[in-house]
């Protein structure tokens, strides 16, 4: 059997593909797009420039 999936998606808008993905062993927040064939993923930061990070559920 398969190990639990690592990320969760936790936001999603219809405009093109805009994800909000939680890495669920450290917390920290991605941000997906995606438009066509391409797309990128990043590190969701606050207005200081440090990651976002979502408390972990147990």
């Amino acid at each position: 059997m398969a190990k639990d999936k690592r990320f969760k998606k936790v936001y999603s808008q219809d405009l093109g593909s805009i994800e909000i993905w939680v890495d669920k062993e450290t917390g920290v927040n991605y941000f997906f797009h995606s438009s066509g064939y391409a797309g990128g993923m990043s590190v969701l930061l606050d207005k200081d420039g440090k990651p976002i990070v979502t408390p972990i559920e147990e």
